[in-house]
């Protein structure tokens, strides 16, 4: 196999693929026991979860659809500005529906909390938070994740969707980014 020139910016793996693979079919069957029968609209939050979200649906082989919206409250910085801005909006009414929200990191939970209000008020009949990663020890907001993949340290983590200024996000696995990357 060839080797990614971004390898060499990897510190270490945290998750493999393999271990990847199997979580996500644990997490597809643990929502497909959770909304059977319940028509869910899976709401990722871009762009980090585009690749987690593309392989959950498929794992839970739930009749849904999908949604996707863009916020943010880091911009192109290592650290949560407080601050939530939508850069892309619902483009479906939301009003009756069970919501999934597909998340890559729930890191301060900032956005996921600020998310979390806005559905609600939208009038979402149930929401059900779907993180990757799961980091507890930046949370500054009171939210938790319905499910979670993983629980990581903290440690400045990419791949799979995730990403520092755009880059690694197809990195095919988890793997904490040298801080000579993004501290210089």
């Amino acid at each position: 196999m060839m080797k990614s020139e971004m390898e060499n910016d990897i510190l270490k793996v945290l998750v493999t693929e393999e271990d990847l693979q199997r979580r996500v079919a644990e997490l597809g069957e643990a929502l497909y026991q959770r909304l059977e029968g319940k028509n869910p609209l899976f709401l990722g939050v871009l762009k980090g979860c585009f690749v987690f979200m593309a392989d959950l649906v498929r794992a839970c082989q739930l009749k849904c659809d999908v949604e996707f919206m863009a916020l943010s409250s880091y911009r192109n910085a290592t650290v949560s500005s407080g601050k939530v801005e939508i850069s892309r909006d619902l483009h479906q009414d939301v009003a009756g529906r069970h919501l999934v929200i597909v998340e890559d990191i729930l890191d301060s939970g900032t956005t996921l909390a600020f998310l979390k209000d806005y559905l609600l008020f939208k009038g979402a009949a149930s929401i059900t938070i779907v993180t990757l990663l799961d980091k507890p020890s930046r949370r500054t907001k009171a939210i938790t994740a319905d499910l979670a993949g993983f629980e990581v340290p903290d440690e400045f983590v990419v791949g799979y969707g995730l990403d520092y200024c755009q880059q690694y996000r197809n990195v095919p696995y988890i793997g904490v980014l040298k801080p000579e990357v993004y501290s210089g």
